[in-house]
């Protein structure tokens, strides 16, 4: 199978060129100027973006056990509409990903089912740490602490266990992390003051800064007691973005940060309008928050853009307070709306490719995606940066059926993508189940 791209901008390793692209089977065969293959399949590229496929690090597929909220087909089909061609999706499912046999299940299903790439993060559990020194690291991203509960019950937070799981674990291990103890003792506070009825724009304050604080900097103090290669998920927050200082290269790094697309979008002034739709863990802060994290994205004190993608119905997120679930759906408009804060000026298209695409390749040491080179797997993404398209919810992908950006208007619109080299969607048309390979590490260890 050969797929000729003409005349292209190639956005990639912070360059624009005009060129061609062959594909050949899954592999990027060939790049340059004023290509010709005989039996390719053409397609006119001219005023387009080309792109690499976007690797998520964090997402939440549901699947098994909350397949009412989503499943690993649904979900990947959505982030191939998004440009997102590889994910690494999270244990708290149910079964949780805590032990071989459940790991093992999750490939299973994503071979058969998934759109896109996929890699899965086995958890760390009070009691598990036998199962998480058999994790092979060329097969898995990482180990994932819930150092603060979130949704599902795998909170680690018993201080031997830390101890023992950050200087036994050679492999990445990957935190959420809120205080426990400060969360508790401001629902308190709240429940005192609002009763049940706790309004939505108290979520900050609950879980707030201080209990995002109080948790990042025990894992960096941990993290620099064992020498543990560490990667803190959804920074939130101005002060801990702090806490990272290391000046090397990324691929250097033991210690390193990831912010998702919500935290550098919305802030806590969007509460009365957005609501529980906007609802997080950690939550959606204050604007100087938002402005400390997009300095420190671009002073590459953080590392990577993620969505942490992570659907709830709609029935139950329109619950009260206390009742609606945190997390939201993001993987189909993550890429847009990371291209129209390029469009506004925030940051460029090619630091939007450096933190979506490539950083992720380089933090996990994925084997050859991530980049547009010669040789690779034909990961691809064209994109339109004119169609000035609102989101609607007709057009959403997820299960679902629910987006935080309804009504938004983004510049740059995903027309298709290629995983493997194989056209997996095309404005609106979608290829088959099973598309997606498992994805290969390769860490220093």
């Amino acid at each position: 199978m050969k797929i000729l791209i003409k005349d292209a901008t190639i956005i990639n390793e912070g360059q624009r060129i005009e060129a061609d692209l062959l594909i050949e089977n899954d592999r990027i065969k060939k790049i340059g100027g004023s290509l010709e293959e005989p039996n390719a399949e053409v397609i006119d590229a001219s005023g387009l973006w080309l792109i690499p496929g976007v690797i998520d690090d964090q997402v939440h597929f549901r699947e098994p056990g909350l397949t009412h909220k989503a499943n690993i087909a649904t979900e990947s089909r959505a982030a191939a509409a998004g440009g997102i061609t590889s994910y690494m999706e999270m244990p708290n499912t149910n079964p949780q990903t805590t032990v071989q046999k459940e790991w093992e299940n999750k490939m299973a299903i994503a071979d058969r089912d998934s759109m896109v790439n996929y890699g899965f993060f086995f958890g760390a559990t009070n009691d598990n740490i036998e199962e998480v020194l058999k994790v092979d690291p060329k097969r898995t991203p990482g180990i994932k602490i819930f150092m603060g509960s979130s949704t599902g019950n795998m909170l680690v937070d018993a201080e031997e266990t830390l101890e023992n799981i950050f200087s036994k674990v050679r492999m990445l291990i990957a935190t959420h992390c809120e205080d426990e103890a400060t969360i508790r003792r401001n629902m308190e506070l709240a429940r005192e003051k609002f009763g049940e009825d706790v309004p939505m724009v108290q979520h900050p304050l609950i879980r707030s800064a201080e209990a995002c604080y109080l948790s990042s900097s025990k894992a960096v103090e941990l993290a620099k007691k064992h020498d543990t290669r560490l990667h803190i998920l959804h920074i939130s927050t101005e002060r801990e973005t702090h806490l990272f200082d290391d000046p090397r290269p990324l691929g250097e790094k033991r210690i390193t940060a990831e912010a998702c697309v919500h935290h550098l979008y919305f802030t806590d002034q969007d509460y009365p309008k957005k609501g529980s739709f906007i609802k997080w863990n950690p939550a959606v802060k204050t604007e100087s928050d938002r402005e400390g994290v997009w300095k420190a994205l671009l002073e590459n004190r953080i590392d990577i853009v993620a969505t942490d993608h992570a659907p709830h119905t709609l029935e139950e997120k329109q619950q009260s307070y206390f009742k609606a679930p945190s997390g939201g759906p993001l993987v189909q408009h993550a890429l847009p709306a990371m291209l129209e804060m390029a469009s506004r000026g925030k940051i460029s298209p090619e630091r939007v490719v450096e933190k979506m695409c490539h950083a992720p390749a380089q933090c996990f040491h994925l084997e050859e995606r991530g980049y547009i080179r010669e040789g690779y797997k034909a990961d691809l993404v064209l994109v339109d940066p004119e169609a000035h398209e609102a989101v609607r919810r007709e057009d959403v992908y997820y299960k679902c059926g629910w987006s935080p950006f309804e009504g938004e208007k983004f510049s740059a619109k995903v027309l298709t993508t290629f995983v493997n080299g194989v056209k997996v969607y095309d404005r609106g048309s979608f290829g088959k189940r099973g598309s997606g390979e498992g994805l290969r590490f390769n860490p220093p260890l």
